[in-house]
C-alpha cells in the first residue's frame, strides 16, 4: 500500500503507518484511496510518525449506510477516535480534495488537537456552494451528479467504473494516466469495481448537500486559529476560477500559499514538489 508502512485496520478504519517523531494525519481525496500517500508519506515519514487512513466509505475502510456517517463532521470524529486509539492528542494534519475538507471540519470542531494544517486544492465548501458560477458548476458536475439519490449514480457508475473514474483523474485541471504511478492506480481500480465503495464515495457527497451546508453556514465567519498552508495546482480548475489563497485569507489567522506544477492531482503527479512543501511547512 505505501513503501515500508504497516498495514492496520482498527475498527471501522483501515489505515498505514509509519516513521517517527511528532505525528501527522493524512487524509486522501475522492476517488482515491490512501494509496494516493505512496509517494509522499515516506518523505514525511523521515520527521514524523505518518498515519494514512481510508476515508469512511472509501478503500478498504467500512461503508456505513447511514448517511450521517459522511457528513465531514462524522468523517472527521472518526479521525480523531483513531488518534485517541493511538494515542495522539495533538497532530499536524494535511488533506487533498475531500481530505482536505474533512480536514477543515476537523480543525473547525477540534482546534485544540491541530498543531498545523495543509489544505490541498480546494476552495471553502460554504465558499463555492454559496456562490456557483456556471463554468465551476460545469467543471466541478460531479459534486452534483454523486449526490442524486440511491442507486441512479450508483448504477450508471458500475456499469464502468474505470471509465468514469478516471475520467475524474484526468480532469479538473488536465493529466494523462501516463501520469499517475501504475501501482497507485490499479490500488484505485481495485476500490472502484467494488460497489460498496461506490456507494461509499456517492454518499459522500449526499452527505455534503444533506448535511455539511448546514454546519458550515453556522461556521461561515469561524477563523482557523493554527498555522495553515494552502496549497493548490498551478493549472488546476479552482486555481483557473479563483484566487485560491484569498478564499482562505478570511478563515486563517495565520496562512501561507504556494503553487504546485499541475492540476488538481498534484499529489499524484507531482509528489516529490508536494513532499517538499509540506516538510518545508511542517519541520522547524
Amino acid at each position: 500500500m505505501i513503501p515500508g508502512f504497516t498495514n492496520h485496520h482498527t475498527g471501522p478504519l483501515a489505515y498505514s503507518s509509519g516513521g517517527d517523531g511528532p505525528p501527522l494525519l493524512l487524509l486522501h481525496g475522492f476517488p482515491q484511496s490512501r494509496a494516493m500517500w505512496a509517494h509522499i508519506a515516506p518523505a514525511l515519514a523521515q520527521t514524523h510518525t505518518v498515519i494514512c487512513p481510508d476515508l469512511p466509505g472509501y478503500g478498504a475502510s467500512a461503508k456505513p449506510r447511514d448517511l450521517a456517517a459522511y457528513s465531514f463532521r462524522a468523517m472527521a470524529r472518526a479521525m480523531t477516535t483513531l488518534m485517541d486509539q493511538l494515542g495522539h492528542t495533538t497532530f499536524a494534519l494535511v488533506g487533498h480534495d475531500r481530505g482536505a475538507r474533512v480536514a477543515h471540519r476537523l480543525t473547525l470542531d477540534a482546534p485544540d488537537r491541530v498543531q498545523h494544517l495543509a489544505l490541498m486544492d480546494i476552495i471553502p465548501t460554504h465558499t463555492l456552494l454559496s456562490d456557483l458560477p456556471w463554468p465551476v458548476a460545469q467543471a466541478y458536475y460531479h459534486w452534483f451528479f454523486l449526490a442524486q439519490p440511491e442507486p441512479f449514480p450508483d448504477r450508471m457508475i458500475a456499469a464502468d467504473p474505470d471509465s468514469y473514474y478516471e475520467s475524474c483523474l484526468l480532469g479538473w485541471g488536465g493529466a494523462q494516466l501516463t501520469d499517475f504511478d501504475s501501482a497507485q492506480l490499479a490500488q484505485y481500480r481495485a476500490a472502484w469495481h467494488d460497489p460498496d465503495t461506490i456507494r461509499g464515495m456517492c454518499n459522500d457527497y449526499r452527505a455534503t448537500l444533506a448535511l455539511d451546508m448546514d454546519h458550515d453556514s453556522a461556521d461561515a465567519n469561524a477563523r482557523l486559529a493554527c498555522p495553515t498552508l494552502i496549497l493548490y495546482g498551478a493549472t488546476g480548475a479552482m486555481a483557473k476560477h479563483y484566487d485560491v489563497p484569498a478564499t482562505w485569507a478570511p478563515k486563517c489567522a495565520d496562512i501561507r500559499a504556494r503553487a504546485i506544477p499541475g492540476g488538481h492531482f498534484f499529489p499524484d503527479t507531482a509528489p516529490d514538489e508536494t513532499a517538499a512543501a509540506l516538510l518545508d511547512f511542517f519541520t522547524p
